[in-house]
This record gives structure tokens, C-alpha cells and sequence, in this order.
């Protein structure tokens, strides 16, 4: 996937974070209902989106009791997100 893609994902979930700062979901849980419908929602490219976003320290991955990832934002990075969606 191009980095466009990937970036314009990794800013739909931060921006469904920043409305909804509790919200917690897998990467399936995520696609199908963090994402507006015109952003491509393959799975590789949400994963890699998410992968960079975790790798800037913006949103925590957890182990849910299911065994499963469970992604949140990062509650410590909250005035970093806000300034990264300002621009």
C-alpha cells in the first residue's frame, strides 16, 4: 500500500480517538467501524496504519482477555494527537 493510504488511515483513527477517547476495538473492530466508508479498508493497510501509530506512541495495543489486540489512544500523547489533528 502507498504511504498516502496508510497516513490518511493512521489520521481516521486518530480523529474517531479524539471524539471518542474511551473507545477500544481490534483491527477487524476497527475497520468495519472506526473508518469512513470512501477510506480503503483493507486490512494490511489498516494494520500498518496502526503499526505506525504505535510505533509514535499515540495508541497503546493491549492483549484482551479474548487473546486478541485491543487498540486505544495512548491518554499520556493527548495534546501531541490534537496537535497532529490541527494541522
Amino acid at each position: 500500500m502507498n504511504e498516502v493510504s496508510t497516513s490518511r488511515i493512521a489520521r481516521a483513527i486518530l480523529q474517531y480517538l479524539h471524539k471518542n477517547p474511551d473507545a477500544q476495538d481490534t483491527l477487524a473492530g476497527i475497520a468495519e467501524w472506526w473508518l469512513p466508508q470512501q477510506i480503503t479498508r483493507q486490512a494490511t493497510t489498516v494494520k500498518e496504519a496502526l503499526a505506525l501509530l504505535i510505533a509514535d506512541e499515540l495508541i497503546l495495543e493491549v492483549k484482551g482477555k479474548d487473546a486478541q489486540s485491543h487498540y486505544r489512544i495512548n491518554d499520556s500523547k493527548w495534546a501531541q494527537i490534537e496537535t497532529i489533528l490541527e494541522q
